[in-house]
């Protein structure tokens, strides 16, 4: 005790005579194990260990034969795959729990949920607590380094640059990082199940579909608000998921009014886009990016249609690239209006650009009926398969929209062909689905690209359900 005195009076001696001088580098972290924690003691007992004070937590015991699946990397473990929970009193939503295997060893840990269909969101596997101790059972501390893990690999698929300030921070579940500091090469998992941030510019939306997001409210904003280039959060709850979370709609309602502008201006591969927050989705599609890119460089010359084409994405391509014309259509006239908006902001032609407010349904027969036909037709409709549930009636609805879009498709021409269901993606039919509209429609397709989300919306293997978007592109004979 006495030499362990003598060394600290001597290093403070040391720190103010020499205070110029470099601190020695920190000491690696101590082998660390989440089975530490795996004790059979009461929920909030604390027990003392070498390095910390550690609470005790409740353990998610799984159903035998479920383990590997969660191991594997898919994050969200739900009812059906547990078998018991070990602790006294039951965990509450929001807390942190332990998930361990039929013999009760630890393979994560995550945030449980007592009333949503998906019990535990993981949030760490043992392997990598082992790795980086520093996150383990620190819901706060894993927020920060995984919000700077997913701004490195934006950076890193350089984003944002010169050209482009409109892109995805945080893709939920999607993001699994290997980031290196320094000589340490750490595999982070980085799934933030529920979380979904889009940056605009300087501003950042957060779309939060979990309860556990609500919860951390404060610390997320907090992470995003030290990203040198964020200015502006604006905070975006889907209320109705959040119910099956157990969330009350009533809290979810901003405390203080949000100074966060409504309106703002991003660009995208050289184009500049006018966007409101009070849009679809997070304001702006940033998935289709790369594939709106691509249709610059084949319009050419071309006569276009972009059939539910909001805010003028693929049409402002189009117009890029040269076409000789460009009719979009749409049935939100908030939408059309910031369409028009963007090709002024664009110094585009607008006597070759047209938008018109009207029904896709109805558009293309009445196209149809006047025999117009157009080299290349856009078709990105609204979600139409929101679930898995309504998979067959949504696919029937596609077949129909895929089969009017084909007979308006000049014979050669192309058409792109978008579907943002995932359970229609994830099924691994759409293009059954296109055949089956191509016979309706009495015509042959080739298929000539096959393409989803940008780079910056990574998918697990291991979570496939994070796949949603399909984007097809088919020659039309």
């Amino acid at each position: 005790m006495q030499q362990q005195q003598l060394h600290a009076r001597l290093m403070k001696c040391l720190s103010c005579s020499h205070s110029h001088l470099p601190l020695p580098p920190p000491r690696p972290p101590p082998f660390y194990s989440l089975q530490r924690f795996a004790s059979s003691q009461p929920k909030g007992q604390w027990q003392e260990t070498e390095t910390k004070m550690e609470l005790c937590v409740a353990k998610v015991i799984l159903k035998k034969g479920k383990t590997q699946l969660f191991k594997d990397g898919s994050p969200m473990v739900y009812s059906g795959a547990i078998d018991r929970i070990i602790g006294r009193p039951p965990p509450k939503t929001g807390d942190i729990v332990l998930v361990a295997d039929g013999t009760e060893k630890p393979i994560g840990w995550g945030l449980y949920n007592s009333v949503s269909m998906f019990c535990v969101r993981l949030m760490q596997l043992e392997e990598e607590a082992t790795r980086d101790p520093s996150c383990a059972l620190d819901m706060e501390k894993l927020l920060e380094t995984r919000i700077n893990a997913a701004v490195e690999l934006r950076r890193g698929l350089g984003l944002p640059s010169a050209t482009t300030n409109a892109y995805r921070l945080v893709n939920s579940e999607g993001d699994r990082l290997n980031i290196s500091f320094a000589n340490w090469m750490l595999l982070l998992h980085c799934r933030l199940s529920g979380l979904i941030v889009d940056v605009f510019g300087d501003l950042a939306v957060v779309a939060s579909s979990a309860a556990w997001v609500e919860t951390y409210k404060s610390k997320v904003k907090a992470c995003i608000s030290s990203i040198d280039e964020i200015n502006h959060i604006h905070w975006r709850p889907s209320v109705e998921i959040l119910k099956e979370e157990g969330m009350d709609a009533a809290d979810l309602k901003e405390l203080h009014p949000s100074t966060c502008p409504q309106r703002t201006k991003v660009i995208e591969n050289g184009i500049s886009y006018a966007i409101s927050l009070e849009g679809q989705k997070t304001g702006f599609y940033a998935d289709q990016r790369e594939n709106r890119m691509f249709l610059s460089t084949i319009s050419h010359g071309q006569r276009v249609l972009d059939v539910c084409c909001y805010s003028g994405g693929f049409a402002l391509n189009a117009a890029k690239g040269g076409a000789m014309s460009i009719t979009g259509v749409d049935t939100s006239l908030p939408a059309l209006e910031l369409a028009r908006e963007n090709i002024a902001l664009n110094n585009l032609d607008p006597e070759k650009t047209s938008f018109l407010r009207e029904d896709a349904t109805v558009f293309m027969k009445g196209a149809l009926s006047r025999n117009d036909s157009w080299d290349i037709v856009i078709l990105d409709p609204p979600k139409l398969a929101p679930r898995r549930k309504v998979l067959q009636s949504a696919s029937g609805m596609y077949r129909n929209l895929n089969s009017l879009a084909m007979k308006i498709t000049g014979r050669g021409g192309l058409l792109m062909s978008c579907s943002c269901s995932g359970a229609m993606t994830q099924s691994g039919t759409f293009l059954r689905t296109l055949q089956g509209a191509a016979s309706m429609a009495e015509r042959k397709i080739t298929v000539l690209r096959q393409s989803g989300a940008g780079c910056d919306h990574p998918i697990d293997p291991s979570y496939p359900e994070g796949a949603y978007l399909s984007n097809i592109l088919l020659r039309v004979l």
